[in-house]
């Protein structure tokens, strides 16, 4: 039994709880450390639509070895990060070589 840590993304459905008769996927944030039933765990995180965006923060009790893990999130900078503008007129600086 690994339980998630902060960051991975799981698929959870009825086997980790019959709640999720619908199934869905969760980036996990934290995983609790209270007390609950012997193979159970509280998760906090968000609720992931088809293309991996977060739609809803959830806090959901759930069996560990009903999880399947589906990998890491996608990072959301890398996806939404902006590219300097090219100014016009202005030419990329270039490395300038010399000979030794």
């Amino acid at each position: 039994m690994v339980l998630p840590r902060s960051g991975d993304v799981i698929h959870v459905t009825k086997a980790a709880s019959v709640q999720f008769a619908s199934p869905l996927l969760f980036r996990v944030i934290r995983v609790h450390d209270w007390p609950t039933y012997e193979g159970w765990v509280w998760l906090d995180g968000y609720e992931l639509n088809s293309a991996g965006d977060a739609v809803e923060r959830r806090s959901i009790f759930v069996q560990v070895n009903g999880l399947r893990p589906v990998g890491k999130a996608p990072d959301p900078r890398a996806r939404n990060a902006r590219q300097p503008a090219a100014r016009p007129g202005v030419l990329p600086a270039r490395t300038v070589r010399t000979n030794r």
